[in-house]
């Protein structure tokens, strides 16, 4: 191992190896120049908080220059694509993976540059979202301890105000999220703009997904919704040409159809403004796949509907006012919904209510909003937030 860097031989291999990224890419030189970066001998490689970009200064000497700028652009795509804001309650290991494999991918594919030694790589997987990876792996389990350790991404920075991915969650307040959200979205539009006029061609080869995640914040009901639509195959071949003209890339449907039960939280607690953010969330739904069918329900202490819903068809006016009580719509679906081979229920809701003794044996996804209940509190299904906008 080389003895420890001084901070002026940091500051020239940090300076050295920007000066390279920006010849190499306008685009990747450009994003390079919103982040941070930080000695910390405290840690074996490289990580980031979403924020700052921490570097072992004898591990970074100890590499080529080539993989210097790997490293360096490795850590900036992470924070810059917020892995660790996106990685929200997922398993951390596995996330991390998944964010491995498809940064890696991005870096490997541009010439003059290199991954450093042990770099995770899975070319199938890498021309997927981060999301679309992790769902992969969770459904393959024994696939990914076959790769490598991935350990460019450490666990949190004790120091730091952000979790990084290892502990992301619920530690990550939501103005911090917000911060962060609108400082990368406008690194990623201006490095978009240098790399035109530099007119450097295709920037951001393979990122094309990942940076559509982070400009539009709104949920991508493709990658929620896919998990249920499709039966993986462990050779990930196969693919449904049928949505290639509409950039989705599906793997062969196990069936042509997915039901969808959906509840809209319309009690007392929720406002107008958040009643729209849940009917906007309905329309990205009813838009992700065109074989969806959907039964809508609005709920507070009691149960309005079912709705048949389909494509763009307006939403039927909404019903409620009172208090929430979960369970209703619950007992509904149970009643039907074992009729059906593939479904899953999906509650938009802020998660103040009365829940369901027992967890229903139909896939859930809760949907909740800024502020709203804990995400560990859900006794049962899949929990995400939504975030504030204001």
């Amino acid at each position: 191992m080389n003895e420890c860097l001084s901070t002026v031989e940091f500051a020239n291999l940090i300076s050295a190896s920007l000066l390279r990224l920006r010849t190499k890419s306008p685009f990747f030189g450009t994003l390079a120049m919103f982040a941070r970066f930080i000695s910390s001998e405290n840690i074996p490689s490289a990580a980031t908080d979403g924020r700052d970009v921490f570097l072992n200064p004898s591990f970074l000497s100890s590499l080529s220059t080539q993989q210097q700028d790997g490293l360096l652009l490795h850590e900036i795509l992470h924070a810059a694509l917020l892995h660790p804001l996106r990685g929200r309650e997922r398993d951390p290991l596995l996330w991390n993976i998944a964010a491995d494999i498809v940064v890696n991918g991005t870096i490997c594919r541009h010439p003059g540059l290199e991954l450093p030694p042990g770099g995770l790589r899975d070319e199938k997987l890498e021309q997927f979202s981060v999301e679309e990876v992790y769902e992969l792996l969770r459904a393959t389990p024994d696939r990914h301890w076959q790769l490598a350790n991935p350990d460019l991404l450490t666990p949190k920075i004790e120091d730091s105000t952000i979790c990084t991915t290892s502990g992301i969650g619920e530690c990550v307040d939501l103005a911090v999220a917000q911060t962060l959200t609108a400082h990368w979205q406008h690194a990623i539009q201006q490095a978009q703009l240098v790399a035109k006029s530099a007119k450097y061609g295709k920037f951001a080869r393979g990122l094309e997904r990942e940076l559509a995640a982070v400009l539009d914040p709104q949920l991508d009901w493709r990658i929620y919704l896919w998990r249920y639509l499709v039966q993986t195959p462990t050779d990930f071949q196969g693919f449904d040409r049928r949505f290639i003209g509409r950039g989705i890339y599906l793997e062969a449907l196990q069936c042509e159809s997915l039901h969808i039960y959906l509840a809209i939280d319309t009690s007392s607690s929720i406002s107008d403004d958040l009643l729209q953010v849940f009917i906007s969330e309905v329309r990205g739904i009813l838009s992700a796949y065109p074989h969806l069918e959907c039964d809508l329900y609005y709920t507070d202490s009691d149960l309005y509907g079912p709705y048949q819903l389909a494509g763009d068809l307006d939403l039927p006016t909404p019903e409620g006012g009172g208090g929430s009580f979960f369970v209703p719509f619950f007992e509904r679906v149970a009643a039907e919904w074992h009729v059906r081979t593939q479904a899953v229920c999906i509650y938009l809701t802020d998660g103040y209510g009365e829940f369901p003794t027992h967890a229903p044996a139909i896939p859930t996804l809760w949907v909740v909003t800024p502020g709203g209940l804990a995400l560990n509190a859900f006794p049962f299904g899949e929990v995400i937030r939504l975030l504030d906008k204001n």
